[in-house]
């Protein structure tokens, strides 16, 4: 009988590393079984489990009970799980791609990433293809059919996705006007784009800028952008609850989006927080058209 969960764990080994940028790492991860894994859309979001503080790796069984297990683990035994994007899937041939971002040993993943060789191994919770795009979710990448404009922006973190959505816009036979901007580190962590007429991107240079707040570059970007006329009917009186980022998560979805314009902003919560009330409220852009998504915390552990 088929698992009533439409997430499963995959047993994977590590094939190859492809050092990206400075910054950024492709971490090539096969086995057989991952040609039952389905990704929905290129802001798919997976589960990665890294060594545990005592250095044990993720040996979780595959069924129900397994994330009850996991939490009753001890804290030095405990895989340290993180969420990550995939980048590509190719199931046919059992491989799948993992972008990271790279600072140092400060964290399980960067630190995983860095040391890890050709065949060491890891597990990924990540959709099982038997399910359906509504029943798995995980991503917020849902444009309207009629989309016109994109404002598309994320800091190093986000930049798997936002790569991924510009490599599926780029086969579209009329891709939107899109505005991205992408915030990092240095000059040679810029990737290469997709190019259409209507594509204008920016990156935005930490160490240039000698910016130290992480995510200001694209905040300032985004308030000198020219963005759509498309106005919000309620205008000021639009209310945003408040978000306590040192405690919650920011993570605001787009719906039922009108057709026209779609914004999808990823990155320091702080940052973020700061474009939804620019856009929101000075900019009169409708709530629904916006993908709000904090997916870290600058002076917060995490990867």
């Amino acid at each position: 009988m088929a698992s009533a969960n439409p997430y499963k764990l995959f047993d994977v080994t590590l094939q190859r590393k492809t050092r990206l940028s400075p910054h950024m790492m492709r971490l090539t991860l096969a086995g057989p079984p991952v040609t039952e894994m389905a990704t929905w859309a290129p802001d798919q979001r997976v589960k990665l489990f890294f060594p545990a503080a005592d250095g044990s790796h993720s040996k979780l069984a595959q069924d129900e009970g397994w994330y009850a297990r996991f939490k009753s683990m001890l804290v030095d035994r405990r895989p340290a799980m993180r969420t990550y994007t995939i980048r590509h899937l190719r199931a046919e041939q059992g491989e799948v791609d993992i972008d990271f971002v790279l600072h140092g040993e400060t964290g399980p993943a960067s630190r995983w990433a860095l040391r890890a060789q050709p065949g060491d191994s890891m597990q990924i919770l990540a959709p099982d293809k038997r399910f359906s795009a509504q029943e798995t979710g995980g991503f917020e990448w849902k444009p309207p059919q009629a989309l016109k404009q994109l404002l598309l922006v994320a800091d190093s973190t986000a930049l798997p996705a936002a790569m991924g959505i510009l490599d599926e816009l780029a086969v579209l036979a009329e891709p939107p006007q899109t505005q991205a901007f992408f915030e990092v580190d240095s000059a040679q962590d810029m990737l290469a784009v997709p190019d259409w007429p209507g594509l204008s991107v920016q990156w935005l240079i930490r160490d240039e800028a000698n910016a130290e707040v992480a995510g200001a570059l694209m905040v300032d970007a985004v308030r000198q952008a020219t963005l759509p006329v498309h106005k919000s009917s309620e205008g000021q009186a639009v209310e945003l609850a408040d978000v306590d980022i040192d405690k919650d998560i920011l993570w605001e979805v787009a719906d039922t989006a009108p057709a026209g314009f779609y914004g999808w902003i990823a990155g320091e919560s702080a940052a973020v927080m700061s474009l939804r009330k620019y856009l929101i409220k000075e900019c009169d852009i409708p709530r629904e058209a916006l993908n709000l998504m904090g997916y870290w915390r600058y002076n917060k552990s995490g990867s």
